[in-house]
């Protein structure tokens, strides 16, 4: 998903720089909109509750989500009968942003989010992750960045992921030929040579075009690239691979499927010379960043135990339809799997160097 790579990419490290700056009224509505907590046993044995409230994030315009997402309401009312909760009402909503409905959830205002790891690992005090998307995967995940340039290129494939990557590219230019084929070799790269080259990076809230390969070359050099020598910041992925092509820049940071979407531009409108899978190697391969997520207020008095479980076997279920594939299409999501608080210690790591940066 392309929101998930520039997304999950840019927008999850706002949240963690605005952490402070949100005292916006989603949140602080407390002792009026504290959802109502009372729940009572009807004569089939099924559990009552008045009212479920989930949240989406601004990541499209307001107004999209909630008419895409509206058919979840009664979908979620199903599924949730069928694993003993009658569910009166659910309220769908889209916060003002990130921060909002990350504030929300922790304020116990909203029940569910649909929130990027970055937003839980910021409030990860007051919310619980219970769930993460599935993307297609490809057909290569290694963190070996020889075997990315052995079986290229690369493609989609039906198999369901729970994560991508960043990738560290280097183009065509003598520079990055000469490292591309140190890699190819197997030989190890060393941080002087990565300092002379020319990047083509993103912002610093970007997950795939700064943060994330920030943490490899952290891991693998004790630098990241706030150290190097010559960096320019790009406004755009397009942007960097036509640098790239031109020679501008020798090297860039990318999500992992970025060649198959510039494939076609860049023998056309970037100007490359060969097939860019021939032109631009893998010299470079981040750690997993993990998929958004589905994840619910911990100071929520209706987020019991089995009631998060009913939760997570609802949105699979609903996941698996033709219809509830439609609505979650709205986020590029394919389906749910049940997530693990320990996969997103990267992202931890990846809001942690941001917020040691500022």
């Amino acid at each position: 998903m392309k929101l998930n790579k520039v997304f999950s990419l840019g927008m999850t490290l706002a949240t963690a720089l605005a952490f402070t700056a949100c005292g916006n009224n989603d949140a602080n509505n407390d002792a009026e909109t504290k959802n109502e907590t009372a729940s009572t046993e009807t004569t089939d044995g099924n559990t009552s509750l008045d009212k479920l409230t989930v949240q989406f994030v601004p990541s499209r315009e307001p107004d999209e989500i909630i008419t895409a997402t509206e058919p979840l309401k009664d979908m979620l009312k199903d599924e949730l009968a069928k694993v003993g909760y009658d569910v009166e009402d659910v309220d769908i909503s889209v916060g003002t942003s990130y921060e909002a409905t990350g504030e929300a959830m922790s304020a116990g205002t909203v029940d569910v989010g649909f929130i990027p790891g970055g937003t839980y690992v910021t409030y990860d005090d007051g919310v619980d992750v219970i769930l993460t998307a599935t993307r297609d995967g490809l057909s290569v995940d290694s963190d070996d960045p020889k075997e990315w340039n052995d079986k290229a290129p690369i493609e989609n494939i039906d198999e369901q992921v729970t994560f991508y990557r960043a990738l560290v590219l280097a183009g065509p230019s003598e520079k990055g030929k000469a490292l591309a084929e140190k890699v190819n070799n197997g030989e190890e790269l060393t941080w002087e040579e990565l300092n002379e080259l020319n990047w083509a990076i993103m912002g610093p809230t970007s997950s795939a075009g700064y943060l994330y390969p920030s943490l490899w070359m952290k891991d693998k050099f004790d630098h990241t690239i706030s150290d190097l020598s010559n960096a320019v910041q790009a406004d755009s992925y397009a942007s960097s691979f036509s640098r790239l092509a031109t020679g501008q820049v020798d090297a860039l940071v990318t999500y992992a499927d970025a060649r198959l979407d510039y494939a076609e531009q860049w023998q056309g409108e970037f100007g490359g010379a060969n097939d860019i899978f021939d032109d631009v190697q893998v010299i470079g391969v981040t750690d997993k960043i993990m998929n958004d997520t589905i994840s619910v207020s911990k100071t929520s008095e209706k987020m019991t135990p089995e009631f998060i479980e009913a939760l997570q076997n609802a949105f699979i279920n609903i996941g698996k339809t033709d219809e509830g594939k439609e609505v979650i299409a709205i986020y590029t999501h394919k389906g749910y799997e049940k997530a693990n608080p320990a996969d997103y210690d990267a992202e931890r790591e990846a809001q942690k160097l941001a917020r040691d940066a500022n």
